[in-house]
């Protein structure tokens, strides 16, 4: 199958990744909107779909059993590189997609529709599909219909990610986060007093949500984020700034003195045991002072994260400080 390869593929990814919503939990909202579309549409099978780097992956799903499936074999890959509705009658009787998995199974897909998800830059995150087992026209009003609610999935996602606090864990979301560091650089500009960053992730975490499943990984992020919310000062910030990265923002605190509670967090994870099969853990830190260069929070976010794939590289289960 060939595709036309998408403008700035990378920028979309970023946008998509803003979001903060990849191999999340269920929730209501994008349900709702599934139920409604199965019944006002007449369709045995709708999704909430997001196209990532090599996957799609549900958020919300009804019909199908499958949570994800290889992007190459995604017809809503084809939706994302148009802003128009993707109307496919028969997918049988149309050479981009009669070969493939989802058309030739037992229980194929047979008729589509899809409405890219396209967020304020323009950017295509994904698609709000409709699909049957059997070939079917789908009518303007119907198309309309779904047009609407794709909508409302964007709407939902800005308002998701507008939330001051991060919906699973309860620390600062991201971008609350970010304002809250340009905020703190431009005190440490009239200050001059130290303030220190540090980003870490927890180690093999794709690992856990394969073996164990989600519902064990978001248990894992919510006891780390809770364990270090016990950890940290009075006046620290914690935010959850991706999947399963989190960041921390110690102010009136020099890179010393924010090692050594780092390495208290770092320690207070590795003994932690976590829900019924007892989980294990650990997490990587990059810890970066703040300097006259990181003028913008992006800069000084890079700094650590630099250092975080050094304490990787390093072994993983330890903290990486900037040396100058």
């Amino acid at each position: 199958m060939t595709t036309e390869p998408i403008r700035d593929e990378d920028a979309r990814l970023a946008a998509l990744h803003e979001y903060d919503v990849l191999d999340t939990a269920p929730e209501q909202p994008f349900e709702r909107i599934v139920r409604l579309v199965q019944k006002l549409i007449g369709v045995p099978m709708a999704t909430v779909t997001f196209v990532d780097r090599d996957r799609q992956w549900f958020k919300a799903r009804r019909g199908l059993s499958l949570a994800e499936t290889e992007r190459s074999v995604s017809v809503c890959d084809h939706t994302i590189r148009n802003s128009d509705p993707l109307v496919v009658p028969d997918l049988a009787a149309d050479a981009r997609f009669a070969h493939l998995p989802c058309v030739t199974d037992t229980n194929p897909i047979q008729a589509y529709l899809g409405i890219p998800l396209l967020n304020e830059d323009g950017y295509a995150l994904g698609a709000l599909c409709a699909m049957d087992h059997s070939p079917r026209e789908f009518t303007p009003e119907q198309i309309d219909i779904l047009s609407e609610f794709a909508l409302l999935v964007v709407d939902w996602l800005e308002m998701r990610r507008m939330a001051q606090t991060d919906f699973l864990t309860g620390t600062m979301a991201r971008r609350s986060f970010l304002a809250a560091l340009e905020k703190e650089i431009a005190r440490v500009g009239r200050s001059g007093r130290p303030s220190t960053l540090c980003l870490f992730d927890i180690d093999h975490f794709k690992r856990i949500n394969d073996t164990y499943g989600h519902p064990a990984g978001d248990q894992v992020l919510r006891i780390v984020s809770s364990l270090c919310q016990e950890g940290l000062r009075e006046g620290d910030l914690l935010a959850r700034v991706g999947g399963e990265e989190f960041a921390i923002l110690m102010t009136e605190t020099s890179a010393q003195d924010a090692f050594g509670i780092v390495e208290r967090l770092r320690k207070a994870i590795k003994a932690a045991s976590i829900g019924d099969p007892g989980l294990k853990v650990t997490a990587s830190f990059g810890v970066a002072q703040h300097a006259a260069e990181m003028a913008y929070p992006d800069v000084w976010l890079s700094r650590c994260d630099q250092l975080l794939y050094r304490a990787k590289d390093a072994g993983r289960n330890c903290a990486v400080m900037a040396e100058d």
